[in-house]
């Protein structure tokens, strides 16, 4: 009697913090599944267009090798045509449906491209923690991830050399490139519009490219990111993001961009493919 009446005070006791974690378990499901949907989205907006043609040319080549069929049947009953002459427009049609294929096949590999992408991007905003900090944005736009880190995060005012607050985001960053050894990216040095020379560095573009070294510098030697992946370049003030004639826009421009670089290999390699 002692023992059930024991059990059942534990089993009260437990459950509500099991249900409580539980709880907790849902609400972490529930944010990366919003997270998910969300990014999923935007690869689904941003390659809109080329989804949209290629269904265009489906329907064309469905069309086309359709008609042609009907006319070559025709042809055939009213015996307006050789057998030989037959077989040739039969090859034709073939080579239609190896069009079909093709598309269907780059159509698979920006699918694929697309997944990449957004499990990247779900991965880069995992480790780096906080989704709503200003300070920092990942993204997809056209295919393409980028990471974002604004000036004030990075740099002291007029400097190059990274802080520790930059540093330890810049660790997590590296953590997940380097889990994806086929990863190649670019880090983008931007400033405003601001005339600035100090010592050695004549100008904004000069300040940009010290600013996207220091970057891969870190990368490279406190993180082990393989040089080989990395490659830096400076924007200067050219390609602003917001107006130059506020506080805030300037603070905006200034900004350093992580440009995961597009696998364009396989597509490359598919182009390669004959066609006849």
């Amino acid at each position: 009697m002692f023992m059930g009446v024991a059990s059942a005070v534990l089993f009260s006791c437990s459950a509500p913090k099991k249900l409580k974690k539980c709880g907790e378990n849902y609400t972490k499901l529930d944010s990366a599944y919003r997270v998910l949907m969300m990014e999923n989205a935007k690869c689904q907006a941003s390659n809109k267009a080329d989804l949209d043609r290629i269904k265009m040319l489906e329907a064309q080549l469905a069309d086309s090798k359709a008609n042609s069929n009907q006319v070559l049947n025709q042809l055939k009953d009213l015996s307006v045509i050789s057998g030989a002459q037959a077989e040739s427009i039969k090859k034709s049609l073939d080579n239609i449906g190896v069009k079909d294929a093709y598309i269907k096949e780059l159509q698979s590999a920006i699918n694929r491209k697309d997944s990449l992408n957004m499990a990247l991007v779900i991965n880069l905003k995992s480790a780096i923690g906080n989704l709503e900090d200003q300070d920092i944005n990942v993204k997809v736009d056209k295919g393409v991830v980028y990471v974002d880190i604004s000036d004030k995060m990075l740099f002291k005012s007029g400097s190059w050399d990274i802080t520790d607050k930059a540093s330890e985001v810049l660790g997590k960053v590296a953590k997940v490139i380097i889990s994806q050894p086929d990863i190649e990216f670019m880090v983008e040095g931007h400033t405003d519009n601001k005339p600035f020379s100090s010592g050695v560095l004549v100008d904004n573009w000069d300040l940009s490219v010290k600013r996207a070294t220091s970057v891969v510098r870190v990368l490279q030697s406190k993180y082990k990111v393989p040089a080989n992946r990395m490659t830096a370049a400076g924007r200067g003030e050219f390609m602003p993001i917001a107006g130059n004639d506020t506080k805030e826009g300037n603070a905006t421009n200034r900004r350093t961009r992580i440009v995961i670089l597009p696998q364009l290999d396989q597509f490359f390699k598919l182009l390669e493919k004959p066609q006849n």
